[in-house]
C-alpha cells in the first residue's frame, strides 16, 4: 500500500509542478486570460497561482510539510475554480461544457488533496521520514 501511495504522490505532485511551470512559462497569455475574467492584478495573481502550485507539487512529491501543501492547493483551487471556471455564467455552449469539466476536475482534485490530511505522518518514502523532522500532532 505504501508503494501505491508513493506512486499517487509522484503523479499528483508532478501534475501540480507541470501546472506551475506552465503558468510561469506562459505568464503573459495566462495573465490575459485572468484579466478577461476580471481577476485583479492578473500578472501578480498568475505568479501567486504558480507559486501555490509549486508549493503543493513539491510538498506532495517529497512528502514534506503536507499540511502546507494541502493549504496551498486549496488556496489555489477554490478561487480558480469559482472565478475561471464559472460555467453558470457562460453563454457559449462549448465554453460552458469546457468549464463544467474543469470545475468538476478541480473539485475532485480538491477532495483528493484534502484526504492527505488523514494520512499519518511522516508519510512512507517521504523526506520527513528520511530526515526525521519533528511532526506535531494534529490540533
Amino acid at each position: 500500500m505504501a508503494q501505491a501511495f508513493l506512486v499517487g504522490r509522484i503523479l499528483l505532485g508532478c501534475y501540480y509542478l507541470q501546472g506551475a511551470f506552465s503558468l510561469f512559462a506562459n505568464l503573459g497569455q495566462m495573465a490575459r486570460a485572468a484579466a478577461a475574467h476580471a481577476v485583479p492584478a492578473p500578472e501578480v495573481s498568475v505568479l501567486a497561482a504558480g507559486l501555490l502550485l509549486l508549493i503543493a507539487g513539491l510538498s506532495f512529491l517529497l512528502g514534506l510539510f503536507p499540511r502546507l501543501g494541502v493549504a496551498a492547493i486549496a488556496l489555489f483551487l477554490v478561487p480558480v475554480t469559482l472565478i475561471m471556471h464559472a460555467f453558470w455564467s457562460d453563454h457559449d455552449p462549448m465554453q460552458r461544457q469546457i468549464d463544467i469539466v474543469n470545475f468538476g476536475k478541480n473539485i475532485g482534485l480538491l477532495g483528493s488533496s484534502l484526504m492527505f490530511l488523514a494520512v499519518p505522518r511522516p508519510w512512507p518514502y517521504s523526506v520527513e521520514r528520511r530526515v526525521r523532522l519533528p511532526v506535531r500532532a494534529p490540533v
